[in-house]
């Protein structure tokens, strides 16, 4: 019950903030005060429990043992100024490429500070992001930017699309760029010191500190709010208010974070913007990646064959944007309209997560291994279950069931799992059937 009344007073408190940043168009100087122990229980509740622990090795539930304490010593420290931001244990992960991917896991309590200033910022901030930016806000999701995106193009029967891709991004952004787009909107001292600390504090990597010159806290609850602030003023205000009142034709931005992409109506407008955009980016410590930052021309196929149900692209591009690629398909009416399916890049590097995941896991029991993997296929289906991309799921639980199988029978040389077996043990443990799909909506 406390906890749901510190709930409300909280949610009472982000439409204070939330109103006085959209009357007071000036920098923000009194918000820390806001922050108080309920509103820690709040930022605690909202905290993921699971995952790697950080170099303390503390969990969650080991936090929660003497909670209340804890989030007083925490309240304390972080209003005194003698908080410190712990340093991030780096992992790696593998890419679909073969290489490794670093991540930074910070310690719990650390999450836990970090969601209550990212509650803060995000109340001020959903009052100044605009309609083009998707990615990490309330009520907002990848699939209501692929439709609003897929929306644009059919409105203009065809586009002109420039994939914009930012080398590095959340390891690269630079620390004083990032300031000084904070501090144009907020002015309180404790926060923006807690923010310092975070992007000071390095990671730790076989027991040895590393600095951190540049980029977001790796892994950290505050990074998706820093980098939607710092691309809000890099790109989307820029486009939105200096770029398109210049341009001839239609054209919309489409942003996830930092994945982003745009269509133009007509083809001079995408060549002029595309020929700024390294200098904008630049201009903010930012480089674009010369061969994935591209322009397309993505326009129906023309009427050759009148039996073709699904466009080619020869001639006409597809590009791929949120792990889907986009295509140009005959509706059952004969209507050229724009479609999407997994990425093939996307579709390898999930078959191969979950091969590696059958194979690290095979000695687990079969009643274990089926649970589990079977929520890593929801998962997969839940946001890949869109008209037009069935091919690709089946593919995916087909594949999964032949993966599955191929690491059963390295569990023991005797008990080989054949396919009559395989068979048996799937009507028994069977695997998540595709579910319905759904359009795109923006």
């Amino acid at each position: 019950m406390e906890e749901t009344l510190g709930s409300q007073t909280v949610s009472t408190k982000l439409e204070r903030i939330a109103n006085i940043a959209k009357q007071v168009p000036a920098r923000l100087t009194a918000l820390a005060h806001h922050i108080d122990i309920e509103w820690l229980r709040e930022a605690h509740r909202r905290t993921r429990k699971g995952g790697g622990r950080g170099i303390d090795d503390q969990s969650a539930e080991q936090y929660e043992q003497d909670l209340e304490e804890n989030l007083k010593s925490l309240l304390e420290r972080a209003k005194s100024g003698s908080y410190h931001a712990p340093p991030v244990r780096r992992v790696y992960i593998p890419k679909g490429d073969g290489q490794q991917r670093p991540l930074g896991i910070p310690t719990y309590e650390d999450k836990v500070l970090q969601r209550a200033v990212a509650m803060m910022l995000g109340a001020v901030y959903e009052q100044e992001f605009l309609e083009c930016s998707y990615g990490f806000r309330p009520g907002r999701s990848a699939h209501q930017a692929l439709g609003a995106l897929r929306d644009t193009v059919m409105a203009m029967k065809g586009a002109w699309i420039v994939e914009v891709d930012i080398e590095k991004f959340f390891d690269t952004i630079d620390h004083e760029h990032l300031r000084n787009v904070l501090h144009q909107r907020i002015g309180d001292g404790v926060i923006l010191r807690l923010i310092g600390k975070w992007l000071h504090a390095g990671v730790m990597e076989d027991g040895k500190w590393k600095l951190s010159d540049s980029g977001t806290p790796q892994g950290g609850v505050i990074s998706p709010i820093l980098a939607n602030i710092f691309l809000h003023e890099v790109v989307d205000t820029w486009f939105e208010r200096e770029a398109r009142p210049r341009l001839k034709g239609r054209a919309t931005l489409v942003r996830f974070a930092d994945d982003i992409a745009i269509a133009f109506e007509q083809e001079q407008d995408a060549q002029r913007v595309m020929g700024v955009l390294p200098k904008r980016f630049g201009k903010f410590g930012l480089t674009l990646h010369p061969e994935k930052t591209r322009q397309i021309r993505f326009q129906p196929p023309p009427d050759v064959r009148k039996d073709d149900d699904e466009g080619d692209g020869d001639g006409t591009g597809t590009f791929d944007l949120l792990g889907f690629t986009h295509y140009w398909a005959k509706s059952k009416k004969g209507y050229w309209v724009v479609q999407v399916k997994t990425a093939k890049g996307r579709l390898s590097r999930t078959l191969k997560r979950l091969s590696d995941w059958c194979r690290r896991n095979r000695h687990m029991t079969v009643a274990l291994q089926w649970k589990k993997l079977t929520a890593k296929v929801k998962g997969h289906f839940e946001y890949f279950r869109v008209i037009g991309n069935a091919k690709a799921l089946f593919v995916v639980r087909v594949t999964v069931y032949r993966i599955w199988r191929q690491w059963l029978n390295r569990r023991s040389q005797r008990a080989r799992v054949t396919w009559a077996k395989m068979r048996l043990l799937h009507e028994r443990y069977p695997l998540p059937r595709i579910p319905e799909l759904r359009s795109l909506r923006a």
